[in-house]
């Protein structure tokens, strides 16, 4: 298990991220609605550029969706004292690899053979 410290400061990165998620998500919730499809009240093209803005943000809340899985998963790891061992291999991960994405379960090796 990493340091007390390291450990602290990854749990308020995931926990700050899971907070970000969220307000993404609420922002994000307009953008989802139902398209009208009222030919009268809106042109085609508009209602094209609304279907396809729907689209893509139901495509960006369902990553918002599996990156809260991950952290998820992180913070029990850091709960269960197995933060930072690679869930592959069983090895360390670098703490610099925690730093640029504190949610990774994997270390470099494993990664680049996945």
């Amino acid at each position: 298990m990493k340091d007390d410290e390291f450990l602290a400061e990854m749990k308020s990165v995931l926990q700050s991220r899971l907070l970000e998620l969220d307000a993404l998500e609420q922002q994000n919730a307009r953008d989802r609605a139902p398209v009208e499809l009222d030919q009268s009240r809106v042109g085609r093209l508009s209602r094209m550029d609304a279907i396809q803005g729907q689209a893509m943000a139901g495509a960006q809340s369902e990553r918002r969706r599996l990156e809260r899985l991950r952290i998820a998963s992180a913070l029990t790891r850091i709960a269960g004292e197995t933060y930072g061992e690679c869930l592959r291999c069983g090895g360390g991960i670098a703490p610099a690899r925690l730093r640029a994405d504190p949610a990774t379960a994997v270390c470099v090796a494993c990664a680049g053979g996945a």
